[in-house]
């Protein structure tokens, strides 16, 4: 018994006519005859009765046909199935990302994956970038969105966004308004800043940036994430150097300036282990890479705003 004796027995079933299921099946009416034929000795039973008055199910025809209804259904969810897993859009995906990140580009991302791909379940973890890569390499993350340049052997990256840092102050400090903002102008203020056990790349960055204009940041407060700084910053305690994406967090009690001498720019960067066998992986994949160069046409404004 083969898959195409059943389609034709339910065809002819459907029909009760050879000529119509014929034409359904895309074939003339003797290999149609042929295949029933060949059902019905595989089965052991008549399934059809002909006639000139035409053509009838028997009452094993009848107990047979919900059946081979049920397993070429069952072939064809099996077929699906497998094609949709092979073309990414079936299955899960473990994801990293860096709080940051869901002011710069990650929502978009998700958006348009999900549409293209609205079976694929995404797993999300808020993690460090230091702990993602820990992740990453234990193969516990498929990819992650991280700020830092340090990438182990073996993975691929993609920079999905680059932003400037600006200055994060209390509203109504005296250094709240005004132009843009030399660095000098911070010392001596209590300030606030990302551990350096959870981003050591920007505040190592920070740290020297305030040394090369000459003076020792008071370090006052030092917090797990970007928010958190700005959280302190809104209570008034503290002055900080924060990513350009955290204005639109909308926090209360804080002002942002730009600054007269750029500091390093704030990049995101996907990263995956290269060679990584997941189709749904490569599709999440271009998601990225289509944000980034949309990201990349828009353009940016110093507030790290896209242009409109």
């Amino acid at each position: 018994m083969e898959f195409r004796h059943l389609r034709c027995f339910v065809v002819l079933a459907e029909e009760l006519h050879f000529g119509r299921a014929a034409q359904r099946l895309s074939m003339t009416q003797p290999p149609l005859s042929l295949n029933i034929q060949q059902l019905e000795t595989s089965v052991g039973a008549r399934l059809f009765e002909r006639n000139s008055r035409g053509v009838a199910l028997t009452a094993a025809g009848q107990a047979f046909l919900p059946r081979a209804q049920a397993l070429l259904q069952q072939a064809a969810q099996a077929a699906r199935e497998a094609r949709d897993v092979g073309h990414g859009i079936v299955g899960q995906l473990r994801i990293g990302f860096a709080g940051t990140v869901l002011f710069r580009g990650l929502p978009q991302v998700l958006r348009a994956f999900g549409a293209a791909h609205p079976r694929m379940r995404l797993t999300l973890q808020e993690l460090s970038s230091s702990e993602q890569l820990v992740e990453l390499v234990h193969d516990r993350l498929d990819l992650g969105f991280v700020h830092t340049t340090r990438v182990p052997p073996g993975f691929s990256q993609i920079l999905l966004s680059r932003q400037p840092f600006v200055a994060c102050l209390p509203v109504g400090h005296r250094l709240s308004r005004g132009p843009a903002l030399d660095l000098r102008e911070l010392q001596g203020e209590a300030m606030a800043i990302v551990m350096r056990a959870v981003s050591s790349d920007y505040h190592d960055r920070i740290v020297a940036a305030c040394a090369d204009a000459g003076f020792e940041p008071q370090l006052a407060y030092e917090l797990r994430h970007w928010l958190g700084v700005v959280a302190v910053i809104g209570q008034g305690l503290a002055a900080g150097l924060v990513p350009a994406a955290l204005q639109q967090a909308g926090l209360s009690g804080v002002a942002f300036r730009p600054l007269k001498r750029s500091l390093p720019s704030y990049d995101t960067y996907c990263l995956w282990r290269t060679g990584r066998d997941m189709t749904a992986l490569g599709a999440f994949l271009d998601a990225v890479r289509g944000r980034a160069q949309s990201m990349q046409d828009a353009g940016m404004h110093d507030d790290g705003n896209e242009e409109s």
